[in-house]
């Protein structure tokens, strides 16, 4: 078909809003976390089973290969297609807990550590830990049999997978939980059923091929297809269920499945060991785990040297030699009893260890989380220090156990020959799965060759030496799928070829991946990485950021931004004028306008990426000299554009009060649909009230000087009766007996947060200076604590200071800029008596309150103060408010706040707070309940204390 028109022509099947052809979405799409660069024909996004069907069909009748995505975050090329890309990661998200947490049901574009976090009410937990848990999909989890740090050989998705629904390329759909299926399914797939049964028996019949597949499954192995289903079942359905776990979704689309969990231990203990060599830690391996160590983690010295200045590690990792290697042990019970006698095996047995510390094992959450850090942070550690341009490659290997430590020795003298110099080694170690991180550019022959080379040597150790595995637990996707044959033999190897071709007969369902008889294919379509702005250069693509994005669901993620910078570089070097501005036309508003600059991507991103900051740096590029100057004017006259935007709020509400409440919103409707840029009205928008300041307490001995962030000033209640935010902080403060200091010359002033926001740099740090400078002055040089009241004000001006004249660093250094939380934490519930408590309340902590060390936790510790029970939803991340991006683009809030409001309506609360009135604005609406203040909650149930 023509190419060119493939978008109507799917629109015939899925809705057009669904459907994206657009140069952005096929760009953005090109990539994943692997190392392969395909742009894909279409995007589509379905929602049901009759469109996957209707999908199937437009594949078989067109010839266009379909490839499924749920979360990116595979390492091997497995979800990039140049055919038409199925993304699951919208509407496939439900999540069922069942038999009281025995079981859990789940849909592809369901995030591990979402259900995780489901199951954690009944004490359970999926089997499946892969490191990329809080972004990877379930979907991703099944298809690549995932595995991970503490579920091992027999806890993997293959084994703890119960009942699984899919539907085949032919469209017809069967599942393993309906019993009337089993029949179904060799009466209307004769031919496959009888397949299928044809090679059980094959393969049981011939006791070599039987024996080489028992022992290749005794130890992780997720190359080609497991064949292992001929072994352990019976049924054809049971078998061709099994074999789409780990097929990498080459097969069938999995729909739905139910999954059997595991205890998740309340005891937990962890230890870093450290020996002088590889060896000696490779044989520590068995004994540990015969003690029952949940987790044994391996970490050779390069990797170890990644890390080792991370804060709050022991100092002695910087003096370990350059032979040194380390065990991250974990132990779990049910209870700490059942922990004592696993630790008292670990001692009995430790006296035999060649160890270079005593082992100290600790059961604080924060001091494991810090362990587990150095463990899981080695991979973007390099990732953070790779040469730009360079890709990093993890690739993942198995080795009997017993041999590990030879096999190590033998992988590190292949990265000398091949000049690998910071390649490192880390991993499962009581699996003998070993992770290796290598560092490559693709941009020259040499280059690839030189990959090449490397690979083939590594596949010729792995499989020729030590007769062991090539993809533990990563799939096999395109990196290693010609080397599928030389792992299995050629038996084996055909058996799965057979597979592939009675179940895709066209092979339509992402070809090239496990089966492909290019002997190159890992060597092809490999991803360029071009230098980018510093902001995001460092990025990996790996995709761990795009659950946090509040605009995910209707234009780019973060890591799209940045893959779409890198191809506007690649078009530009090649001349490609058209493709160029029509890809920089599209970014506007996909990438910048939408864009929340909010942060809160760096939070999961594994090298600290803010994508923020990159589009704050475009925003100012791309702003004029006149626009620059209109800024800075509006910066120097902050007072009369606030007392300018106050008249016009005056104006709007009075207008609704004359002409009924919906005049502005209509009016600002109608203007918006000719001016895209004009903000819309909100019917929360009410004017601020004067405050009453209480007198200043008696015998006060704490003083705060009060910054009322200009919001709160501007903006008022729209609840009638409601108190303002500036009362309710002078009230509960007057209950402490703390006197409250509100200086009449900081009226005009502002933390410059929108200017910062819009890239307007010289505007952003004019206001800076002039706040800090006058708050030094009101403080009495520092005297006392400055109070915000909007916790992203708070964060803007606490991180001011490079914009900053010297002398004016100099006043900051002698600041101490608080926010309301901390203000309420540690301040006033000392002070104050709890008169009432509300019996259940939710939360939604903001982005800059989630980006502040140590604010999530007493946000969360004042709300439990004064309410009996606390709800933080699972999916409070951020709103898309961002100050103005709301009213301006309210279909990013909208589509940002879905999933929150969707799981706080699920109950009734009896209030609802948050820390930003903005974003209170966008919960409002989307919740359909009043958002407020925490302060407000702290001024309903508290007194001052009586004597």
């Amino acid at each position: 078909m023509d190419m060119s028109n493939i978008g109507a022509a799917l629109n015939g099947i899925i809705a057009k809003d669904r459907v994206k052809t657009n140069l952005i979405d096929l760009v953005s799409y090109a990539s994943d976390a692997g190392f392969y660069y395909l742009r894909p024909k279409a995007i589509v996004l379905p929602m049901s089973e009759d469109e996957i069907i209707r999908l199937f069909s437009f594949s078989r009748t067109h010839g266009i290969p379909l490839v499924f995505r749920t979360a990116g975050t595979s390492l091997s090329g497995q979800s990039v297609t140049d055919g038409i890309l199925v993304d699951l990661s919208q509407h496939w998200d439900k999540i069922s807990v069942e038999k009281d947490g025995g079981l859990v049901r789940v849909q592809p574009g369901a995030i591990g550590a979402i259900v995780n976090a489901n199951l954690r009410k009944s004490g359970t937990k999926i089997g499946p830990d892969p490191a990329s848990i809080n972004s990877a999909m379930m979907g991703g989890i099944i298809s690549n049999n995932s595995s991970g740090m503490c579920c091992g050989v027999s806890k993997n998705s293959y084994h703890t997978t119960k009942y699984i629904r899919f539907i085949l390329p032919d469209g017809k759909t069967f599942s393993t939980e309906t019993p009337s299926d089993y029949k179904r399914f060799e009466e209307e797939c004769p031919v496959l059923a009888l397949r299928l049964g044809e090679i059980r028996g094959q393969i049981l019949a011939n006791e070599a091929v039987f024996q080489k597949i028992r022992r290749k499954y005794l130890t992780k192995n997720t190359v080609g297809y497991a064949v292992n289903a001929f072994i352990d079942f019976k049924s054809p359905l049971d078998i061709l269920a099994h074999l789409l776990i780990g097929a990498e979704g080459t097969l069938a689309f999995i729909a739905e499945a139910v999954m059997e969990t595991l205890p998740d231990y309340l005891a937990k203990s962890t230890a870093l060991l450290y020996f002088p060599d590889m060896d000696s830690a490779c044989k520590a391996i068995v004994p540990l785990t015969v003690t029952g160590a949940a987790a044994v983690e391996l970490m050779d010295r390069a990797s170890l040297r990644s890390v080792e200045h991370m804060e709050g590690l022991p100092s002695m990792i910087k003096d370990l030699s350059e032979s040194a290697a380390a065990l991250l042990i974990e132990y779990q019970g049910n209870d700490y009893q059942e922990l004592g006698q696993q630790i008292s095996a670990f001692l009995e047995i430790s006296k035999d260890l060649v160890l270079l510390n005593e082992a100290s094992f600790t059961t604080v959450p924060a001091e494991q989380a810090l362990l587990w850090k150095v463990r899981k942070g080695m991979f973007p550690a390099v990732g953070a220090v790779r040469a730009s341009g360079t890709s990093v490659i993890l690739e993942d290997i198995a080795f009997p156990v017993h041999q590990l430590g030879e096999a190590i020795a033998d992988l590190q003298k292949l990265f000398k020959i091949h000049g690998y110099e910071k390649a490192i080694i880390f991993g499962h170690a009581k699996d003998g799965n070993i992770h290796f991180v290598v560092t490559q550019a693709f941009d020259t022959t040499s280059e690839i060759e030189r990959y090449d080379r490397f690979l083939k040597d590594v596949v010729d150790l792995v499989i020729n030496k030590y007769d062991g595995t090539l993809k533990a637990e990563h799939g096999t996707g395109r990196n290693m799928a010609p080397f599928v044959e030389k792992e299995w033999g050629t038996e084996i190897y055909d058996i799965m070829k057979s597979v592939k071709e009675i179940v895709d007969p066209e092979n339509l369902l992402n070809p090239g991946v496990i089966i492909n008889a290019d002997a190159n294919a890992h060597i092809k379509s490999l991803k360029e990485l071009p230098t980018v702005e510093e902001e995001v250069d460092r990025c990996m693509e790996c995709g761990f950021c795009e659950h946090q994005c509040p605009s995910r669901n209707i234009t780019l993620t973060p890591r799209k931004r940045i893959v779409v910078r890198r191809e506007l570089l690649n078009l530009k070097s090649k001349n490609n004028r058209k493709d160029y501005k029509t890809l920089l036309k599209q970014y506007q508003y996909e990438g910048l306008d939408t864009c929340a600059v909010d942060g809160l991507c760096a939070t999961a991103c594994p090298v600290d990426i803010n994508t923020g900051d990159l589009v704050k740096r475009l925003r100012r590029e791309s702003h004029s000299g006149f626009a620059n100057k209109a800024a800075l004017l509006a910066a120097r006259n902050f007072k009369s554009v606030a007392g300018t935007v106050r008249f016009g709020l005056q104006s709007g509400v009075t207008l609704n009060k004359l002409m009924g409440n919906k005049t502005m919103f209509r009016l600002t409707g109608t203007i918006k649909k000719i001016i895209p840029a004009f903000p819309l009205w909100s019917e929360q928008l009410a004017l601020a009230k004067p405050f009453v300041k209480p007198a200043d307490p008696q015998n006060y001995e704490k003083s705060v000087v009060y910054f009322p962030a200009c919001i709160s000033r501007i903006m008022g209640e729209h609840v009638q009766g409601e108190k303002e935010v500036i009362q309710s902080l002078l009230d509960i403060s007057e209950k402490a007996g703390i006197r409250v200091i509100i200086p009449a010359e900081l009226s005009g002033n502002c933390c410059g947060q929108i200017f910062s926001s819009k890239g307007f740099a010289d505007a952003f740090a004019y206001t800076a200076n002039e706040t800090i400078s006058k708050l030094y002055l009101s403080t009495e040089h520092g005297k006392y604590p400055v109070v915000l009241d909007i916790s992203s004000c708070t964060q803007t001006l606490a991180h001011c200071r490079k914009v900053l004249s010297a002398e004016n660093q100099k006043k900051f250094d002698a600041l101490q800029i608080i926010d309301s939380i901390d203000y309420i934490h540690d301040y006033i519930m000392p002070e104050v008596q709890v008169v009432q408590k509300k019996a259940s309340v939710v939360l939604h902590p903001v982005c800059s309150l989630q980006k502040m060390s140590g604010l999530p936790m007493k946000f969360n510790a004042i709300a439990s103060h004064f309410a009996d029970q606390v709800t933080v939803p699972l999916f409070s991340g951020c709103c898309g408010m961002a100050g103005d991006r709301g009213f301006l683009f309210p279909e990013l809030t909208r589509s940002a706040t879905g999933p929150e409001a969707k799981e706080v309506n699920a109950n009734s609360f009896d209030g609802y707070y948050s820390s930003s009135k903005t974003c209170e604005i966008a919960l409002t609406d989307a919740v359909g309940k009043n958002y407020q203040s925490i302060l407000k909650l702290v001024d309903e149930c508290s007194a001052a204390i009586t004597n």
